[in-house]
């Protein structure tokens, strides 16, 4: 099937991390691991807003959460002895973090304390986990990607309920990324970074998942698809690793836009925020950049959840 080539958009580059922050040693344990021409000494992602319009963010290998207020200054909110890898707010406040290292981490945005909220699924240890989405009941839906890939899909989507009980709705994804839902949270959209593509999750109605598909098919790039993002028409935004770009498809999944980087191509995760909430954030990890594009849409309202 054939489309009409996307609208193309540009980007500016909002703020960058200070070079003394990216100061993670080249051959740190995480980077071992990763890909060769992966980014070292730093690792933006996990773009959120607060309440009060400063985008808070996670480095990966510093093991740090930062502030970033709206001149575009960094701050340091937090340091600990984690792999920070996404971050999402919960409408009361509090911070919590998919930490590669520790599993699900909550954090307290005043004093920038950093404890365990979940750091197991029942006995076993997570693989890694990587990025999470609050629906609007409180329901807490994360991946556990580790190394997995088309040589091992025995990546995880779990979902966590706020009475504490613990599903793993999926287990052979070959490497579970970002994820948000649908407009009426009937469905999860979960990037597929080995898989380069995006897969469709449908919540049955017993509580489990069923009839999973494909939902966009990319390629190229050199990693695949990581964060995603909705607006307020249901279109989805897709991060494209090595792309240099994040895709926009409509809710039918038609392409509308490539948003174009103007740093490097490592382009991670994306935030809507702004006046109107209608500029795109989006976290560029080789440069250590945060880019912004302006959309005539706004994004998909947060807070909403109890």
């Amino acid at each position: 099937m054939f489309f009409h080539p996307p609208k193309d958009l540009q980007t500016t580059v909002f703020t960058r991390l200070p070079d003394e922050y990216r100061k993670a040693d080249p051959n740190n344990e995480w980077a071992r691991y990763q890909p060769k021409g992966s980014p070292a000494t730093s690792l933006l992602e996990g773009p959120s807003f607060d309440k009060d319009g400063n985008l808070w963010c996670v480095d990966l290998p510093n093991g740090r959460i930062y502030k970033i207020t709206a001149d575009g200054v960094f701050h340091v909110a937090a340091e600990y002895d984690g792999w920070p890898n996404g971050l999402k707010f919960h409408r009361d406040g509090r911070i919590f973090i998919a930490d590669y290292k520790n599993g699900i981490m909550e954090m307290d945005p005043v004093n920038g304390k950093v404890k365990p909220y979940l750091t197991r699924a029942s006995l076993a240890p997570f693989k890694g986990c990587n990025d999470l989405f609050f629906a609007q009941n409180g329901d807490l839906y994360f991946t556990d990607q580790g190394l997995t890939g088309l040589h091992d899909p025995t990546g995880r989507l779990f979902r966590l309920t706020p009475s504490g009980h613990l599903d793993c709705l999926l287990d052979n994804v070959p490497s579970p990324n970002g994820l948000v839902m649908n407009l009426n949270e009937s469905m999860i959209y979960l990037a597929v970074t080995r898989g380069n593509c995006v897969w469709r999750v449908p919540l049955s109605a017993d509580g489990g998942v069923a009839k999973v598909g494909i939902y966009i098919q990319l390629s190229g790039g050199w990693g695949g698809p990581d964060g995603l993002a909705l607006d307020s028409q249901g279109r989805l935004f897709i991060a494209h690793v090595g792309m240099g770009a994040a895709w926009v498809v409509d809710a039918m999944g038609e392409p509308v836009y490539r948003i174009r980087t103007s740093a490097e191509p490592h382009i991670t995760n994306m935030a809507f925020g702004g006046k109107d909430n209608k500029t795109l954030y989006i976290t560029e990890s080789g440069s250590g950049s945060i880019l912004k594009a302006e959309l005539d849409v706004a994004g998909k309202p947060m807070f909403s959840h109890s």
